[in-house]
């Protein structure tokens, strides 16, 4: 059935984490979905982070105690419902005591430690650097740091994961479908979205503008009035080089200007350096800057033991935050807490009000937290909404044995026992348990298809493109994957070349 062959109750615009995570909380409550995106999931910001589930330490010297409690909470849901996608990770700080004094760290660790409730991960620490593996690949000159725990993420299938999950329970999900307008008509939005197919038109009770850095420019196609609030648009960048040293742990490092950059262990080869706070007027092609890179390389540099030049770097990548614009003059300062704004006719909120929920600012962290939010914003004008669910239920490919990674990878190696370990290890970190349908009756390598360099195969690529929306080289190769990354170009043109002729016949 075509999208426009129904009234859905909810239309959900832009596929980036917020979008995916209402359709998905509101398509487990019983509301009929319809989520359209432009072009790929997540394939602007939400695939542009720095790629870590976290409190934001940094954001309590700016008082943002409630932002940092709901992170870490939110932490914890992650481990629990998608383990195969965010894992622990052990941050290292080096201590620099002219830039921030030892009491004034140890402070910020205590709260970080308890606001988010009980934990599962270790509480931080005080520890040597020097003769230690803390210290691994830093300048001797460095003795003394702390250390606290976190959690990285696979940000793009986070996103994908949600989508699944939502198409699951019901909703239906469109890709390359451009939202164009909507108008309210008789107590309900009357949408024209354009695919491959040309424009169509459909009906919704509701509209959820989920428009990331284009948010404004998607009420500005409606009729629906300003909502007064206002998007700061912040470019951050990151460069990838070789892996600077060889432990599991990451480092935050702090500069002068008060800001902070990581440098994280990436793909087992690679470390990911990030990020930047540029404020910018022309957002919708993000590259990283000259200025970027050598700020990047010289604050990496003050504190690695080798230092990195520009011809180290094997790739790069910058994304725009929509921050909600709190008036800071300083971009590193300007919250990176939520604001949503509902606007509907005239009247107390209820059904036939057809409200537009806006989305200004969050982070990938509280995505969850804010889709709660957003559908209990939403509550007023769907009577007998179900309640909240999205906390206890895992994303698809999140049921792990006992939710453990290298429990899952030993019950595929028992079950695929000639598949290498190199390539079933990747697919469970990409699929958790729906590895095995990507795998299917595949007993030997060869079973797989052509191998395209990097882990990727071609019974991977079939699957991406038949069960994950993949159409675009793109969205295979650095998107759902990060197989490009170590390809050569002649592999990823070979690949691209495959992915396309799968593509053409799903």
């Amino acid at each position: 059935m075509s999208a426009s062959a129904a009234t859905f109750d909810l239309l959900v615009v832009g596929g980036g984490i917020n979008g995916a995570g209402i359709a998905r909380d509101a398509a487990g409550r019983g509301l009929s979905v319809l989520l359209v995106e432009r072009d790929d999931l997540a394939s602007a910001t939400s695939s542009q982070s720095t790629k870590l589930i976290h409190g934001g330490l940094r954001y309590l010297e700016h008082y943002e105690f409630r932002l940092v409690g709901e992170a870490l909470a939110e932490r914890e849901v992650m481990l629990s419902i998608a383990p195969h996608l965010v894992e622990p990770l052990a941050f290292v700080l080096p201590h620099e005591p002219h830039l921030r004094p030892a009491w004034m760290i140890r402070a910020g660790l205590f709260l970080y430690d308890r606001l988010g409730g009980r934990m599962s991960l270790p509480r931080s620490s005080g520890v040597r650097l020097d003769g230690s593996r803390w210290g691994a690949g830093l300048q001797p000159r460095f003795r003394k740091g702390f250390v606290y725990a976190d959690a990285r993420v696979d940000d793009a299938r986070l996103v994908v994961a949600n989508a699944m999950s939502a198409r699951a329970h019901g909703a239906t999900v469109r890709t390359r479908t451009r939202f164009v307008s909507a108008r309210r008509e008789a107590g309900v939005w009357r949408a024209t979205i354009e695919g491959a197919g040309g424009r169509e038109e459909v009906t919704a009770r509701a509209i959820v503008n989920a428009g990331g850095p284009w948010v404004a420019e998607v009420l500005g196609s409606t009729d629906a009035p300003p909502s007064g609030a206002s998007v700061r648009h912040v470019k951050g960048s990151h460069i990838v080089v070789p892996r600077v040293h060889d432990e599991e742990h990451a480092y935050i490092l702090q500069n002068s200007d008060q800001r902070i950059v990581f440098v994280i262990p990436y793909l087992e080869r690679y470390s990911l350096i990030g990020t930047t706070d540029v404020p910018v007027d022309d957002w919708a092609a993000p590259r990283i800057s000259d200025d970027e890179i050598d700020y990047l390389l010289a604050l990496a540099n003050g504190y690695l033991a080798k230092p990195l030049a520009r011809s180290d770097i094997v790739w790069s990548y910058s994304g725009v935050r929509p921050l909600h614009d709190d008036g800071s003059s300083n971009p590193s300062a300007v919250t990176r807490d939520y604001l949503l704004k509902v606007e509907a006719t005239e009247g107390p909120p209820g059904p036939g009000r057809a409200p537009v929920l806006s989305i200004y600012g969050g982070k990938i962290t509280t995505y969850r937290k804010l889709a709660e939010a957003a559908l209990a914003d939403l509550a007023p004008y769907f009577p007998g909404l179900k309640p909240a669910w999205t906390a206890t239920e895992a994303l698809p490919g999140g049921d792990l044995p006992k939710g453990d990674r290298a429990a899952l990878l030993a019950s595929l190696c028992a079950r695929y026992p000639a598949i290498p370990v190199d390539l079933l290890r990747p697919l469970a970190r990409r699929h958790g348990t729906l590895a095995a349908s990507v795998l299917g009756d595949a007993s030997r390598p060869e079973d797989l298809g052509e191998a395209f360099g990097g882990g990727l195969t071609e019974r991977e690529i079939a699957y991406l493109v038949g069960h994950e929306w993949a159409r675009e080289p793109e969205d295979v190769l650095w998107r759902r994957t990060k197989c490009a990354l170590p390809m050569t170009q002649g592999e990823r043109e070979h690949a691209a070349a495959r992915i396309r002729a799968l593509a053409t016949r799903a």
